[in-house]
């Protein structure tokens, strides 16, 4: 791989302008697919064999309007009641206005004959059902803005007008660009004081820009063949982020510290892109490889929020392998270009300066150190002992979203469950009877009767049946928030107890679905598979890393010790979010639940990033070790000559996660602390005092493997200098030298 990529880095270098005229058209050609394939989204909850995909099966064959629910259009009197005769007649206007609106198949009046239990008792609340012919995945920012706009004659009249359901929600996306400014700025700041140069700077922020941009356009245009979550863009948006920065990073710290040693321009370019680049694609297809293997799960938001990852992170190993080479080869000895007097030291200086100590320190002490690090990373992981998966809580959106101002005036005027009432679909084996009023089939109205005398519900809606009168639905609402224990154990109750009693010896079969329920089983499911997922990605990335490294404990150890850096961050993120301490520094009201799917992905995305920091370790001490078969000098000269590098591009990492905290949606709030937090852990207790500390006391035994099994395993040379020609220094003064 060293020669090939060695051959892709001089002809890129040469080939400078070729190369950054092709990236800016192929760029330019993707923003234009994506800009026509549009930026739909869609949480994609069905999971076969489920009640709530069962149940949304159903509706979507015979009442495929009332599949997806409906969407509260609030209104409320800030002053006075909704039932005025001002008011009242601006609401009545506003339905017509609704009605109007495209994609809406019904809006019921909540003053008509069929809006009984769309006023509040108190009169200060009322509620339009808006059902539209487009679900989640259809519907457009554009069209769920029309739905709002057309309660103007309400907003007119002196109400408050707010929209709920996926509609709603659709509106009330957090835009991340406040995230990214001060993800990038941090960046910037920290490169310059890496580097010294505005001009090597700017090389690892243009690369990762320019990815992040492909990125995102991919991820649009992928959109048409697959369900795009909702957060995948944003969750991109802190990978490409991340790792096209680091990725960078350590290519163009590699060029530099060539340049210093007297090599040829061209000749730097290309073993820069050949070592530190193989270093690079090899981290990043493992961090692809963990993320894609989501698809075994079999829940199709996780696995498309893992392909959607995987994207952002093969186009910044991408970027880093062609574009970052041509701009290294059109840049030429001005890399030093434009020096900042930020700090003394650089990652690409020869010289450990206080990082030999530290690891002379550390190997002088390896049980002192291990105990240390290991009590720290179960100090942080014991609230994972109670972390329970839960469900997207709109409660905890922005107060100036309409998705929350509606799902607050919901609460207040009709109860916590009528943000989120669930769908019971309920099918009949022979039609209902009478034909002019099915709905008072017996069958049904047991059916009813069960649901509404079920503990934890507030109220039952008349059966709506389909025209074959053998489908009917029932919109149940709970007496607790949507995102509640109550509520999920409401769901189990339902299923469990209640409908089969209400339909024992008839020819009828009921689920219980809704947005609501397909959380609850969501949940369970990731419940179900997150011990077999996690045992799948630490086996891959034990395979891996033996065939990095040729030896069976060193991938053992990085095993064990990223399970016990994950499993702190899941005990931060527990304490934060879950428990709620501190959650109001984050910009959060009060505690929320984890949602389900957060830490099956913060694991594969972490088992794999946290592979970056030990592949380039870890090459440096296996280095060392077979140039001085000394174990104990191994470690420390590899330590002292990563440590700053590693500091550096996991301080950049971080600050990009963090700068997530800043985006309204709770759950890009949990994967930014929770990524963050990992990351420092990862670089610090663990890299810099843990793997050193265990490396010593396992000394040659580290790089021990079976004669047989070395055999049978192919050899992977990842920043060594095998299969590169030998190339002189460069007469006279080095070239870049300062």
């Amino acid at each position: 791989m060293t020669g090939l990529l060695f051959r892709v880095g001089r002809w890129c270098g040469r080939h400078a302008r070729i190369v950054l005229a092709a990236w800016v058209v192929a760029a330019a050609g993707v923003v234009a697919l994506g800009a026509l394939a549009g930026h739909r989204t869609s949480d994609d909850l069905s999971l076969p064999g489920t009640g709530s995909t069962q149940a949304a099966d159903a509706l979507a064959a015979s009442l495929p309007d009332q599949a997806n629910g409906t969407n509260p259009l609030v209104v409320e009197a800030p002053a006075g009641k909704v039932t005025s005769s001002t008011h009242q007649q601006a609401i009545e206007q506003t339905v017509t206005a609704v009605r109007k609106v495209p994609h809406v198949a019904k809006a019921v009046n909540p003053f008509g004959g069929h809006g009984a239990g769309l006023v509040s008792e108190d009169g200060t609340v009322a509620s339009i059902p808006v059902t539209l012919d487009v679900g989640p995945s259809d519907l457009t920012e554009d069209e769920a803005q029309a739905v709002l706009d057309a309660g103007a004659p309400a907003v007119a009249a002196g109400l408050e007008v707010s929209l709920g359901g996926y509609a709603g929600q659709e509106l009330s996306r957090p835009r991340t660009e406040i995230s990214e400014a001060v993800g990038l700025a941090a960046a910037v700041v920290i490169l310059l004081f890496a580097f010294g140069t505005a001009a090597a700077m700017a090389l690892p922020i243009v690369a990762a820009v320019v990815g992040l941009v492909t990125t995102l356009s991919l991820v649009s245009v992928l959109g048409l063949v697959i369900d795009v979550p909702s957060i995948a863009p944003t969750l991109a948006t802190m990978i490409g982020l991340g790792v096209g920065i680091d990725y960078a990073l350590f290519i163009v710290t590699r060029h530099r510290r060539q340049l210093r040693d007297g090599m040829a321009m061209g000749d730097s370019i290309a073993r820069a892109t050949a070592t530190a680049g193989g270093a690079v694609v090899f981290a990043g297809t493992t961090v692809a490889i963990a993320l894609v293997s989501l698809l075994l799960a079999g829940i199709p938001l996780v696995t498309n929020l893992g392909l959607t990852a995987a994207v952002a992170v093969l186009v910044a190993v991408l970027a880093a392998i062609t574009l970052l080479p041509a701009m290294l080869g059109a840049l030429g000895p001005r890399i030093d270009a434009l020096r900042v007097p930020l700090g003394r030291a650089r990652p690409d200086d020869h010289r450990p300066h206080g990082w030999a100590r530290w690891a002379r320190w550390v190997v002088a002490r390896p049980w002192r150190s291990l105990v240390a690090a290991v009590a720290v990373l179960v100090v942080l992981a014991v609230p994972v002992l109670n972390l329970e998966l839960g469900q997207n809580d709109v409660g905890a959106m922005p107060e100036s979203t309409t998705a929350r101002q509606a799902y607050d005036a919901m609460s207040a005027g009709f109860g916590p469950g009528s943000t989120g009432p669930l769908l019971v679909a309920a099918q009949l084996g022979t039609p209902a009877t009478p034909k002019d009023d099915p709905a008072s089939d017996p069958r049904l109205e047991k059916l009813g009767r069960a649901l509404a005398g079920a503990h934890g519900v507030a109220s039952v809606s008349p059966p709506t049946l389909d025209q074959a009168r053998r489908t009917a639905l029932y919109t149940v609402v709970s007496t607790s928030a949507p995102s509640s224990d109550a509520t999920a154990d409401l769901v189990t109750e339902l299923r469990d107890t209640t409908i089969p009693a209400a339909t024992k010896g008839t020819d009828v079969t009921a689920s219980v679905g809704g947005q609501t329920a397909g959380y609850v089983d969501l949940a369970d499911r990731i419940a179900d598979r997150l011990p077999q997922m996690i045992a799948v990605v630490v086996g891959l990335s034990v395979v891996v890393l033996m065939l990095a490294f040729r030896s069976l404990l060193v991938p053992v150890k990085a095993a064990l010790m990223n399970l016990l850096s994950v499993a702190a961050a899941y005990g931060v993120v527990t304490f934060v979010f879950q428990e709620g301490h501190g959650a109001s520094l984050i910009g959060l009201d009060h505690a929320v639940p984890i949602v389900s799917f957060v830490p099956l992905l913060m694991f594969a995305i972490l088992f794999g990033l946290s592979m970056d920091y030990e592949v380039f370790l870890m090459t440096q001490i296996h280095e060392r070790f077979h140039a001085t078969r000394r174990p104990a000098r191994a470690v420390v000269d590899g330590l002292a000559g990563t440590g700053r590098v590693i500091t550096s591009a996991a301080l950049i990492m971080v600050c990009v996660f963090a700068s997530f905290v800043l985006d309204g949606d709770p759950t890009v709030k949990q994967f930014g602390v929770g990524l963050a937090v990992a990351i420092a852990i990862d670089a610090t207790i663990v890299r810099c005092l843990l793997v050193p500390a265990v490396m010593a006391l396992l000394g040659r035994a580290a790089w021990w493997m079976p004669a047989w099994l070395g055999r049978l395993l192919p050899r992977i040379d990842l920043e060594g200098e095998g299969g590169l020609p030998q190339q002189p220094p460069a007469p006279g003064r080095p070239a870049g030298a300062r």
